[in-house]
């Protein structure tokens, strides 16, 4: 099991730690939240993940030391619940998208899963999300259902995706374009 203020690894982009998130987080993680959806999560929802529910796993990427109005360039939020990992939620800062920070954090947290004992990996996305359904297709995640009229604001389909098994995946060093990354 991971610590709070464990390091989990690096983000190639500016040699920053990506760490595991901590209530000291919290305004940032609000901030981030807030400039990435139109629905977004609450501050209470954060507080519950950070410190009310065992299974979460919220890591983060610090913002660079030289934009301190940025203290988060990115997070993703994970379930760790007994043989598999549920992704809640993912965001970049609009200014550091197409960087492959979301690749990075989905990377440790698939390592973290897997390093746990996890054998599967399950989320959904908006069906008209068309870049998180690559970015999750790149990683072998397969379409498997629907859920009709889930998300709100505005209405949409939920497409529900799963990665089975994990091991296989990311056992050995992944190739993430430009990016050499080897589980821990």
């Amino acid at each position: 099991m991971f610590t709070k203020d464990r390091l989990v690894g690096t983000d190639p982009f500016h040699n920053e730690a990506i760490r595991l998130a901590t209530l000291a987080d919290l305004d940032a993680l609000v901030s981030l939240e807030e400039s990435c959806f139109a629905v977004p999560w609450s501050r209470k929802s954060f507080e519950v993940e950070l410190d009310g529910n065992s299974f979460s796993q919220m890591l983060v990427i610090p913002g660079p030391k030289e934009q301190p109005e940025i203290p988060l360039l990115a997070y993703i939020c994970v379930w760790v619940i007994f043989e598999e990992i549920r992704f809640l939620n993912l965001a970049v800062h609009p200014h550091f998208r197409g960087n492959g920070l979301a690749k990075q954090l989905i990377l440790e947290a698939l390592c973290i899963g897997s390093a746990q004992g996890c054998c599967r990996g399950m989320l959904e996305v908006r069906d008209s999300n068309q870049m998180a359904k690559k970015l999750y297709e790149f990683f072998k995640f397969k379409e498997y259902g629907r859920r009709s009229s889930y998300y709100t604001n505005p209405s949409e389909d939920a497409i529900l995706m799963i990665l089975e098994p994990i091991s296989g995946e990311i056992s050995d060093k992944n190739d993430l374009g430009e990016i050499q990354v080897e589980c821990k």
